[in-house]
C-alpha cells in the first residue's frame, strides 16, 4: 500500500487516540486499549515499508506517549522485585544478545592474546601479574599448594573484599560505555588478557588442571558477569551512537536505563561468585567431581538465565501477541 493511502485509511483513528491522549476527548477504556493495539500494528507496518519516513516518526512518538502514560499511572505490584528477574528484565535482554556477543569475543580473544604472549615472551605474565603475585605464587609450588592464595584471608573478608572489587570492576565496563564504547573494550581487553596470561602460567608449570578446577569453581559467573556487564556497556554506547528513530539525547537516556538494568541483573550473581571464592573455593582438596559439578552448575545457570531463558520468554510473548490479534480479527 502507498504511503499516502495508508495515512489517509488510519488518520482518523490516530487523530482520536491523540486526542485522548491530550484528555481533549474522552474514550471508553475498551476502545482505547483496541486503539494503542492497532496503533502499535501501524507502528510496526510503517517501520517496515515506511522506514524513515514522517509516518514512522509520528506513530513511534503516538506510541511512546501511550506507553509512557501506562506505566507512569500503572500500579507497582507488590512483587515488583521478583517480576523484574522474572518477567522484564529477560525481556529486555532479549534484544540485546548482539552486545553481549561482541563483549564475550572480545573477551576471548584478548584471553588468547595474553596466552599467546605469556608462551612467546618470558617476562609477560610478569608485567601483566606483576612480581609480587607471580613469586608467592612460586613460593606456594614449591610449598605443594599452588592455590594457597585463596586461603590467606578469612572467609567472610575474603568474600566481603571479592565481591566489591568484582562490582567495581563491572562498573567501570559499564561507565566506561560513555566512551562510545571503547572504554568498556578496554576493559574486556585488560582482563582477557590477564585471565590468558593467569592461566597459561599455570600450564607452564604442569598445573592447569590443578588451576582450572580450583579458579573455576567462582570464576565461571565471575567472569561471566563482568563480560555481561560489558554488555551493558555497550548498550550504553549504542545509545549514543545508533540513535535509530529517537532524538540521540533521548535515545541516550534509553541506553542509560536498560544498561543500569543489565548492570542490576547482576548483582546475585556477583554475590554468589563472592560465596563460592570465599568459602568454597579455599577447599581444594574437594573430589574433582564436585569440582567440576559446581562449574557446569555455574555455567548452566548463566546460559539459561541470560539466554535462553530470554529466547522462550520472548518465543512465548510473541505467541500471545500473535493470538491476541488473530482473536481479534476473528471477532472483528
Amino acid at each position: 500500500m502507498r504511503e499516502a493511502a495508508f495515512v489517509k485509511q488510519n488518520k482518523d483513528k490516530w487523530a482520536t487516540f491523540e486526542n485522548a491522549l491530550a484528555k481533549k476527548t474522552k474514550l471508553p477504556p475498551d476502545k482505547l486499549s483496541d486503539l494503542y493495539i492497532e496503533i502499535t500494528d501501524h507502528l510496526s507496518y510503517a517501520k517496515t515499508f515506511y522506514t524513515g519516513s514522517n509516518t514512522e516518526l509520528y506513530l513511534n512518538s503516538l506510541a511512546s506517549q501511550a506507553h509512557q502514560k501506562i506505566y507512569k499511572t500503572k500500579k507497582e505490584p507488590k512483587n515488583r522485585v521478583f517480576e523484574f528477574w522474572k518477567t522484564e528484565f529477560p525481556l529486555l535482554f532479549y534484544f540485546y544478545q548482539r552486545e553481549l556477543l561482541i563483549a564475550f569475543l572480545v573477551f576471548v580473544f584478548f584471553a588468547l592474546v595474553g596466552a599467546f604472549s605469556s608462551a612467546n615472551e618470558g617476562e609477560f605474565v610478569r608485567s601483566i601479574l606483576g612480581d609480587g603475585y607471580v613469586n608467592m605464587t612460586l613460593e606456594n609450588i614449591e610449598k605443594g599448594d599452588p592455590m594457597a592464595v585463596y586461603k590467606q584471608m578469612g572467609e567472610f573478608n575474603m568474600f566481603l573484599g571479592i565481591t566489591i572489587n568484582n562490582i567495581r570492576v563491572a562498573l567501570m565496563a559499564f561507565s566506561f560505555g560513555i566512551l562510545l564504547g571503547v572504554g568498556t573494550l578496554y576493559i574486556m581487553l585488560r582482563n582477557g588478557i590477564m585471565l590468558g596470561s593467569f592461566q597459561y602460567f599455570f600450564y607452564e608449570k604442569g598445573l592447569l588442571w590443578e588451576s582450572a578446577r580450583t579458579i573455576w569453581i567462582h570464576g565461571t559467573i565471575e567472569i561471566s558477569v563482568i563480560i555481561i556487564a560489558g554488555c551493558a556497556g555497550l548498550v550504553l554506547a549504542n545509545g549514543m551512537l545508533f540513535p535509530g528513530t529517537y532524538t540521540r539525547l533521548e535515545s541516550f537516556k534509553r541506553g542509560v536505563k536498560n544498561g543500569l538494568k543489565i548492570m542490576l541483573s547482576t548483582v546475585p550473581f556477583f554475590i554468589i561468585a563472592g560465596f563460592l571464592e570465599g568459602f568454597v573455593t579455599r577447599h581444594t582438596e574437594m573430589p574433582d567431581a564436585m569440582a567440576v559439578l559446581i562449574i557446569l552448575a555455574s555455567l548452566a545457570l548463566i546460559l539459561f538465565y541470560y539466554v535462553i531463558y530470554p529466547i522462550q520468554l520472548h518465543k512465548k510473548e510473541q505467541k500471545n501477541h500473535q493470538q491476541l490479534k488473530d482473536l481479534r480479527h476473528s471477532l472483528s
